[in-house]
């Protein structure tokens, strides 16, 4: 009973294969530019609102390795965001910039009014 099973795959040349999948994924993968530095005004915008369900970040590509964030939320939770004479914006937009250049990118915040 050393019967063998049939090859399917002869004449199929494995390099073949190789080139398709490759093909797909791409140099870059599935990555989001400005994925990260979002995710930090997100995260830092829903920690100081009183509503944070009403946190909406809008990200803008400005080129291959440039990113803007405008930061929506409620009228009643603007002064939060921005803080007094502008230093909870400015410590935000600080750590953005760190978490874009992590990526290689460069990210500004803003918030609507």
């Amino acid at each position: 009973m050393s019967e063998e099973a049939p090859d399917f795959d002869e004449g199929i040349d494995q390099d073949d294969l190789d080139d398709e999948f490759e093909d797909e994924i791409g140099g870059e993968g599935n990555r989001i530019v400005g994925g990260r530095a979002k995710a930090v005004v997100e995260h830092c915008a829903r920690s100081l609102c009183e509503e944070p369900d009403m946190i909406d970040v809008d990200l803008e590509e400005r080129g291959r390795d440039e990113v803007f964030l405008l930061v929506h939320a409620s009228p009643s939770d603007m002064g939060r965001l921005i803080g007094r004479r502008g230093r909870v914006i400015q410590a935000i937009r600080q750590v953005t910039r760190a978490a874009g250049a992590l990526e290689g990118v460069k990210a500004g915040v803003d918030v609507a009014e």
